[in-house]
């Protein structure tokens, strides 16, 4: 599967898990009318010219515009007009999903809630007194699973609980019939999924205008 498609799809499911409109189809990419303050609007690329983006960059002049592009980040950065702050790096990231038994460590417990409407899978790790340890969601996007907001708790970080969850998820959307996984990661979490057998396809860059 290639990165555009991959981008196109990935965009899908991210709309779906954070309940936004769905994506419009532009040149090159993507927009998410998101409509949140700070994350107003959304423009994912996959495809662009310096020259494309960077009238994209000039056009884009309200707080909360946000920039997203895969490939080669020094470029990005050049192509941008001034006024934009560039994100923490990203990294998009696909796996073949299979199931396979999951056990949590002793004293937590993991459930798997579907979410009404969406059909976004939400998966919630929780300790004994019930407190919510770690969570993530999953999304269906055609044949694929976007995993999205994979968190664990500071006080239960270091115990496998984010392993827990994504391969929880991955377990239920091989049962659903999805086929691939795709994510977007920080440098915080490569290191995790890659360990899980997650590859990275490109670098995704970012980047947005401050305010609200």
């Amino acid at each position: 599967m290639s990165v555009p498609e991959l981008v196109m799809a990935w965009g899908r499911g991210w709309a779906v898990s954070r309940a936004t409109p769905a994506p419009v189809e532009v040149p090159g990419g993507f927009r998410v009318d998101v409509g949140l303050p700070g994350h107003r609007v959304r423009h994912v690329l996959h495809t662009y010219r310096a020259d494309t983006l960077g009238r994209l960059g000039a056009d884009l002049t309200a707080p909360g515009s946000w920039i997203k592009v895969t490939g080669d980040p020094a470029g990005f950065r050049a192509a941008l007009p001034a006024g934009w702050t560039i994100d923490i790096p990203g990294y998009l990231m696909t796996v073949p999903f299979r199931a396979e038994p999951v056990e949590s460590p002793p004293g937590y417990t993991v459930r798997v809630d579907t979410e009404p409407g969406s059909g976004a899978l939400v998966a919630t790790v929780r300790n004994e007194a019930g407190e919510r340890a770690a969570t993530g969601r999953l999304a269906p996007a055609g044949e694929f699973g976007v995993v999205d907001q994979v968190e664990t708790a500071p006080v239960h970080r270091r115990r496998g609980l984010g392993s827990v969850v994504l391969r929880t998820l991955a377990g239920r959307a091989a049962a659903r019939g999805l086929r691939t996984g795709i994510l977007v990661a920080t440098d915080d979490g490569r290191a995790l999924y890659r360990s899980l057998g997650w590859v990275v396809r490109s670098d995704v860059a970012g980047a947005y205008r401050p305010g609200q």
